[in-house]
């Protein structure tokens, strides 16, 4: 055991300030918002093959099945700070109005882009374009990339972490193995995350005893901007706005439902499935005409045992997962990123070490109260609108009508739920 050792510590070690785990949109926009600091080393490790240079505007091409994600207003601050929202804005739709509503009840709340004087709540950007605009970033960044890597092993040392990387069979047919240090380590590689777990950092989940099903729908009625939040009592559904696809008028459906149903919904045909959405959402798109394609997955709210340590940060759905109804998860991981890049950048000012626990404690405090009230926000709507009972019927509906009564009020939750009131300040 004493040879092995030895012999590992002869091996070849390269040092980085950062190392980022996962090279999803979390991961590369983390990077790209550190690569903004002068001097920084980053390194970004990812599992699967990245073409960074296939990030280009002429190698991406739209869909009608492309998938989407939902970007509040403060997301759109964020990539404005590092160059990206001029690119990003060709290919989104602007959320103008959120229309809520309750199937079957009198309540409903209509939020607009003017109640929170702004020119949108929000913009829907298909997943495609905005990997590809990242990775062109990523691309010309600084950041070093390794790919088709995995974590074996991580070693706390008394100035950082030391990771011991597998690289999949290269040109040769062989694969590899060597050691990284890293003064920070960014924890980024999803849900149950192999890497926080090799560390002993486990997930606390609850399950919402639902599955999300995600298509898009090709509509009868333009949907002039309107984002719909409709709640059931079998499971929340929001239609988001999209861009038309060669002529035909898009909205992209997120719709949670108990977990057997899903499957029975998954499994109908084309025709049998825009019935029931039909019946479900109603008539205010006009009729539902074509189905793309669907893909589904089970509904948990998780959050990390811990989000921080000596060298360690989890981020992304590593840290916390939320229900996509409300469309908050994304978005608030993009805060998350932009805190904690604020927060190495003051303590480099500072000659403190970005690794250190009171550096990694101080953007956790900042972003906890956000993460908590995001987390609860989220969590109560679901559980607030997915129960029968007369009380509880009731008690929703005047607060829909509340809402829509109360322009102050319904102001401030746009605002929330744009996450202005937790980072405007920061990136004014």
């Amino acid at each position: 055991m004493a040879q092995e050792n030895t012999e590992q510590l002869e091996r070849p070690c390269a040092s980085f300030d950062v190392a980022i785990v996962g090279g999803g949109m979390v991961g590369i926009s983390l990077a790209l918002l550190l690569a903004e600091q002068p001097g920084l080393k980053i390194l970004l490790i990812e599992s699967l093959t990245m073409n960074l240079h296939s990030g280009t505007q002429s190698s991406y091409s739209s869909s009608f099945d492309a998938r989407s994600t939902a970007l509040s207003w403060a997301s759109r601050k964020i990539y404005q700070s590092v160059g990206l929202w001029d690119r990003l804005r060709l290919h989104l739709s602007e959320i103008k109005q959120i229309h809520v509503s309750d199937r079957g009840h009198s309540g409903l709340t209509r939020m607009t882009a003017e109640d929170a004087n702004v020119e949108a709540l929000g913009y829907v950007v298909e997943n495609r374009w905005l990997g590809s605009v990242l990775i062109e970033q990523l691309s010309l960044s600084g950041v070093e990339v390794q790919m088709d890597s995995a974590v074996a092993k991580l070693k706390p040392l008394s100035s950082g972490m030391q990771l011991d990387l597998h690289r999949g069979a290269t040109s040769n047919g062989e694969s590899e193995n060597h050691l990284v240090k890293a003064g920070l380590v960014v924890i980024a590689d999803g849900a149950d995350s192999q890497t926080a777990q090799k560390l002993g950092i486990f997930s606390d989940t609850t399950s919402y005893n639902q599955t999300a099903i995600i298509a898009n729908i090709g509509l009868e009625n333009a949907h002039n901007g309107i984002a719909y939040e409709r709640f059931t009592d079998q499971g929340p559904m929001a239609m988001l706005p999209l861009s038309d696809y060669e002529g035909q008028h898009r909205s992209a459906l997120v719709w949670a439902r108990p977990t057997e149903n899903a499957e029975q919904l998954m499994a109908s045909s084309n025709a049998d499935f825009l019935q029931s959405l039909q019946k479900n959402f109603g008539y205010r798109l006009g009729r539902l005409k074509i189905g793309g394609e669907r893909v589904s997955y089970p509904l948990s709210l998780g959050l990390a045992s811990e989000q921080v340590r000596q060298n360690v940060v989890l981020m992304g759905n590593s840290a916390h997962s939320l229900h996509p109804v409300a469309g908050q998860g994304f978005n608030l991981s993009l805060r998350d990123a932009a805190t904690l890049a604020s927060t190495v950048q003051r303590a480099r000012i500072n000659g403190r070490s970005i690794g250190s626990l009171e550096v990694l404690e101080e953007y956790y405090q900042q972003q906890l109260g956000d993460q908590r009230n995001t987390l609860m926000f989220s969590d109560s709507l679901i559980k607030s609108f997915g129960h029968s009972s007369l009380l509880t019927t009731l008690g929703r509906n005047s607060g829909l009508l509340t809402l829509d009564l109360i322009p102050g009020l319904r102001q401030r939750f746009a605002r929330f739920g744009m996450g202005m009131l937790n980072i405007e300040a920061k990136h004014d």
